[in-house]
């Protein structure tokens, strides 16, 4: 790796800000849940009606979409090679404000299972994977533990992930971090100020609309809102109940986790020991990649080998021909 790229925000920030690739043909479908709000799911191939074509599930991160720049570039490895691939975006980070008071966090399954469920009733010849970036990574293994060998997937990978949710919230405060937690604070502050227009939030968290912004921390806001609003006691109960740290032991389904000890998101105090993760877990821990990096090559050719290296760890779990 050149020395450039040794530095944690420059992998961070240059995976982000460089050219994202265009696919064409995306298909959206807007998924019902049970309690009457809705998920947009984002198709890259969608699957012929009996056909065997893999499909992976991909789960974004905080504030993330359709449009950042990870997911586009592994629905475009994913698609080289023969995948179907599929985004599910979390309650209202499809560009359109959910329809209930909640909203989503780091450790609801609850929607992720019902719409894996749905894929595998419509498409019960494919093999289904998932993929979790940052909060979707924490997700997708708390996923993966709860339901152990009678998961509907058949492997997952999870990158970046905040297992440790308290761990990570004092890491992101810290520092140059905080500049990070500005800037996904912000639209999240702007979807709670919307659903005052549409809801009694006060009656239901307690906080007046024009006191939102003191809310500068994550540990404040999920305090505030994200504890309360989804039936946690307080941020302590929901980071407890909500870190992926706890369930990796009872992971029994091929499960691939890729972290940098530099991620200035989650520090090295969010990385589990040995003795915390199953024998189904290959946990591949990298010196240098900040976070949702993982670039090598050189600044004018950069090589963003994250999405081989998923692609080839998912397709070893089944024979799909390369297009």
């Amino acid at each position: 790796m050149k020395p450039f790229f040794q530095n944690p925000h420059i992998q961070t920030l240059y995976a982000t800000f460089y050219p994202k690739p265009k696919l064409p043909f995306l298909k959206t479908e807007r998924f019902e849940l049970p309690d009457g709000d809705f998920v947009d799911c984002v198709w890259c191939g969608v699957p012929d009606e009996g056909s065997d074509t893999p499909i992976v599930v991909l789960f974004h991160g905080l504030t993330g979409s359709v449009h950042s720049p990870y997911i586009l570039r592994m629905m475009e490895a994913l698609q080289s090679r023969g995948f179907a691939s599929v985004l599910m975006h979390f309650r209202g980070c499809s560009g359109e404000i959910n329809r209930l008071p909640r909203s989503y966090h780091s450790g609801d399954t609850g929607d992720a299972q019902v719409w894996i469920a749905d894929l595998h009733e419509r498409f019960p010849e494919s093999a289904l994977f998932g993929v979790g970036f940052s909060l979707g990574g924490n997700m997708l293994l708390k996923l993966m533990g709860e339901f152990h060998e009678t998961s509907l997937l058949k492997a997952a990978v999870a990158v970046s992930a905040p297992m440790d949710l308290a761990a990570c919230a004092v890491r992101i405060d810290q520092g140059f971090s905080k500049r990070y937690q500005r800037h996904l604070l912000k639209p999240l502050i702007l979807q709670l100020q919307q659903k005052y227009e549409m809801f009694d939030m006060k009656s239901l968290i307690g906080w007046e609309k024009e006191d939102l912004k003191k809310l500068d921390t994550f540990w404040k806001f999920d305090d505030a809102y994200t504890a309360p609003i989804h039936g946690f006691k307080d941020v302590h109960d929901y980071y407890a109940k909500s870190s992926a740290r706890h369930y990796l032991h009872a992971i029994k389904k091929p499960t691939l986790i890729i972290h940098a000890k530099d991620d200035p998101f989650t520090g090295e105090g969010a990385i589990p020991g040995e003795e915390e993760l199953s024998a189904f877990i290959d946990l591949e821990l990298h010196e240098h990649g900040g976070h949702l990096g993982f670039v090598g090559g050189s600044f004018w050719r950069p090589d963003f080998w994250l999405y081989e290296r998923i692609g080839d760890y998912l397709s070893s779990f089944c024979s799909v021909p390369s297009r």
